[in-house]
């Protein structure tokens, strides 16, 4: 087209290669809503998972579920191999496994999704970029929040232990190093990309679990044992909050920027501790509300300032 024919560029579009910040359509919007509901509920349904398969099997299954059936049909991304191995290592064994660790009987689902946002500031961090002075303020907030988490985990909380807060912790770090590796993959097909480096995931989430969780004996009489509720938990988690999770979110980032984008992220912690208080009967006492305020207003000062640059 002609430059002087050019009009404004419609919502989602790119000029020069640049998204705009123009407002999502609102199937688009509806499409990133669904995607946080998805991510916020799925504390509960990990949950509902822990009681019947320990861990490290429920994370294998799960990422077997999303990498072993597609490999066959789904292209493989244009990745070096070794990156692809790093970023299913990290999202498999680091991110899920000790996420899934802490949650069998360390840190409630509610609190659970409240930490693991902690990734953001992390990525931030790994990316060695200099910080706006905004910026500063959002991340005190959050490490007030944060602090305000520890200190109820040292006293002793009935759904919280300093060992399920270092935890969960460590796999929002291990989600945040992934991060950097997906970045620089670069722009590839984001299915294929969750499809192939999942698969990175299962051999070491199995053998943790053969070592940890009782041996091949204990792990397959859970394997045998689960009901259709567990199976349906481990489809979920593989297709639901996996595949089409990552894929739709992926989707949208490459049709807007970031800044019009993750804002909606901030309701994965009001989805997933209003599930586990609907769901879990997970109390929420001033204490949780308050820290949890604390969190989510430096998430969105950051927010902004980076929309703000």
């Amino acid at each position: 087209m002609p430059a002087h024919h050019a009009g404004k560029p419609r919502p989602g579009r790119s000029v020069a290669g640049v998204p705009t910040l123009a407002p999502m359509p609102p199937s688009h919007l509806a499409l990133a809503l669904a995607v946080v509901a998805v991510w916020g509920t799925n504390f509960v349904v990990i949950k509902w998972g822990l009681a019947e398969l320990p861990p490290f099997l429920l994370a294998a299954l799960r990422f077997a579920g999303s990498s072993l059936p597609f490999l066959a049909f789904i292209r493989r991304p244009p990745v070096p191999w070794p990156r692809l191995a790093a970023f299913g290592v990290l999202l498999g064994v680091g991110q899920f496994g000790l996420l899934f660790l802490a949650m069998r009987s360390s840190i409630s689902p509610g609190l659970a999704s409240l930490v693991v946002q902690s990734q953001v500031f992390f990525t931030i961090a790994l990316a060695g970029q200099g910080l706006k002075p905004m910026q500063w303020g959002a991340m005190a907030l959050a490490l007030a929040g944060m602090a305000w988490i520890g200190w109820q985990a040292h006293a002793g909380g009935a759904d919280l232990s300093l060992l399920g807060l270092l935890l969960v912790l460590a796999a929002a770090l291990c989600w945040a190093v992934a991060n950097g590796v997906a970045r620089a993959a670069g722009r590839v097909d984001p299915l294929g990309f969750m499809v192939w480096s999942s698969a990175w995931a299962v051999l070491p989430l199995t053998a943790l679990s053969l070592w940890l969780e009782g041996g091949p004996a204990a792990v397959g009489q859970a394997v045998a044992h689960a009901s259709l509720g567990a199976w349906g938990v481990v489809a979920w988690q593989a297709v639901g909050n996996t595949l089409f999770g990552y894929g739709a979110w992926n989707w949208l980032l490459a049709r807007h920027a970031p800044a019009t984008v993750t804002p909606a992220a901030l309701l994965v912690p009001v989805f997933g501790m209003g599930a586990s208080a609907v769901a879990l009967a997970e109390p929420l006492p001033a204490w949780k509300l308050g820290a949890a305020a604390l969190v989510m207003g430096g998430l969105a000062l950051n927010l902004w300032a980076a929309r703000r640059a």
